[in-house]
């Protein structure tokens, strides 16, 4: 991972109780114009942010796999979706369809995806943070503020904004 990368998520695990704190203030009582906010610096974060130069989601977590992606993935493959399903995935504690083992096995050393195309739904979404009623995954945005240095990044500015 990128030196960069690496620092924001140091600097994301150092003020982890700062930002819990935060994100659990705007669960409670959002903001006016959460949405609209998060959305903006959601896609300022993004436009200066490369992905590829991180892949950190790819090495640490699974996402989950609906039977639509588990389908469209095994057709992508070529194999039967119970053939994807039994060498890929494993059935976790809520009984979501998740990854086997990290890193994503479709992850290339280059961090580009071998299935991007057809990446699952959590994927193409993935850190979240442009999804309506932010208030109500303030909790999936902290474990991704451990995870993603954008999705930090993106906590961060929203802080600013909030606090100034």
């Amino acid at each position: 991972m990128e030196e960069k990368m690496a620092k924001i998520l140091q600097k994301a695990t150092e003020s982890k109780k700062e930002t819990k704190k935060f994100l659990d203030r705007i669960r409670r009582k959002p903001p006016k114009n959460l949405d609209n906010n998060v959305h903006n610096i959601h896609d300022e974060v993004f436009a200066e942010t490369d992905c590829l130069e991180c892949a950190n989601c790819c090495r640490t977590t699974s996402p989950i796999f609906t039977t639509r992606d588990i389908e469209r993935i095994s057709k992508f493959l070529r194999i039967k979706s119970q053939q994807f399903e039994n060498l890929y995935l494993r059935v976790d504690e809520d009984r979501d369809y998740v990854l086997k083992k990290s890193p994503c096995a479709f992850l290339y050393e280059d961090n580009t995806c071998m299935i991007y195309s057809v990446r699952p739904k959590a994927c193409r979404e993935y850190p979240h943070t442009d999804r309506k009623k932010f208030h109500q995954i303030t909790g999936l945005t902290f474990r991704n503020t451990m995870i993603c240095p954008a999705s930090y990044r993106i906590v961060q500015k929203l802080r600013e904004m909030v606090e100034n």
